[in-house]
């Protein structure tokens, strides 16, 4: 088929890309960015911002699935930034699609718009969004994939895949800035330390994303639904933590935190950068605090049922492929 791919310049994106192409695809990469080596390998680059309709719609010409995997992601920033980007980009991408029938659109979400400062342990695509968010990039993420859902229809099948924890070689976010504030000595624990926490392998996912595109046809279970992704072998945080930081040379969290002591801290880090307009990431934020003390592992039998998923890598091959990248250097 022919594909476009957005932000398939980046993390997740990439591995999107090269499969597709691995199995004889067409692809069109629709990005912001200047990737020429994506060019090399046979796509085609088309430099865009999602926030202008008429970039996208142009780039969607003779496109027969979009797969939608560019996002403002953080844990911090404005409103306004992450809006444009998860919100009105999606509004576009569904609008482009809608101007060139397109007949198939892969939306790639987040565990996270679900999440309720509530442990969760095994829940399925049936738990309800939250009344409120602490973070903006859940909460547009959340508007974003119901767009995405009430999209769908006899002339466009959408799905939703909500992938948890993305690591693997070429991760630019997750775990360089993991490694960075251990580095730094400003890593604390927090919580007790028994916490149970999805992980997903980037080759995983992407692969996952091809599955579902393949099965996406109007009559199928695929279209309308979410589902979340993942290894299906969820760790416990932080000895799993503690040791990809021994393996990798890294210094280990002096300090531990309880959950309402990090909240505490992270909700007067988050007064003082709104006061100040301050530059930056606070060190904590009450989302943060809470994603890292509490458990948030999920139930993938349903795309394991609807479109044949099943994670390729067990965690532990996961933890070696990971600290042999950064002892290479963490190659990109």
């Amino acid at each position: 088929m022919k594909a476009l791919v957005t932000g398939g310049g980046g993390f997740l994106g990439r591995y999107v890309v090269e499969q597709l192409l691995a199995r004889g695809d067409e692809v069109v990469v629709f990005t912001r960015g200047s990737y020429p080596e994506l060019t090399a390998i046979g796509a085609h680059v088309i430099q865009g911002d999602l926030a202008d309709e008429s970039a996208i719609i142009t780039a969607c010409a003779g496109i027969e699935c979009v797969f939608h995997i560019a996002a403002k992601a953080g844990a911090w920033g404005d409103w306004d930034d992450f809006y444009r980007s998860n919100v009105i980009g999606t509004q576009n991408v569904i609008a482009a699609c809608r101007a060139n029938g397109v007949k198939k659109l892969v939306n790639c979400s987040s565990p996270s718009v679900i999440f309720d400062n509530q442990a969760h342990e095994g829940v399925n695509e049936s738990y309800p969004y939250p009344d409120s968010y602490e973070c903006h990039y859940p909460h547009t993420k959340a508007l974003a994939e119901q767009l995405v859902t009430q999209a769908n229809d006899s002339s466009l099948s959408t799905v939703t895949l909500r992938p948890h924890l993305i690591i693997g070689r070429r991760d630019r976010h997750l775990l360089p800035a993991l490694l960075a504030a251990a580095a730094r000595g400003s890593l604390p624990q927090v919580g007790d330390g028994s916490n149970r926490v999805d992980l997903s392998f980037v080759e995983d996912v992407a692969r996952a994303h091809l599955l579902a595109a393949d099965r996406l046809t109007p009559d199928s279970p695929v279209a309308g639904s979410v589902y979340f992704i993942s290894q299906d072998e969820p760790v416990v945080l932080w000895p799993w933590v503690r040791c990809l930081l021994e393996r990798a040379g890294y210094p280990q969290p002096k300090v531990t935190l309880s959950l309402p002591v990090a909240r505490a801290a992270g909700g007067l880090l988050e007064f003082i950068y709104r006061t100040l307009r301050l530059k930056g990431t606070p060190r904590i934020t009450r989302f943060l605090a809470s994603e890292l003390a509490l458990s948030h592992w999920y139930d993938i039998s349903a795309a394991k049922r609807d479109f044949g998923y099943q994670p390729q890598h067990t965690m532990q091959e996961v933890e070696d492929i990971v600290v042999q990248w950064v002892k290479d250097g963490m190659p990109q």
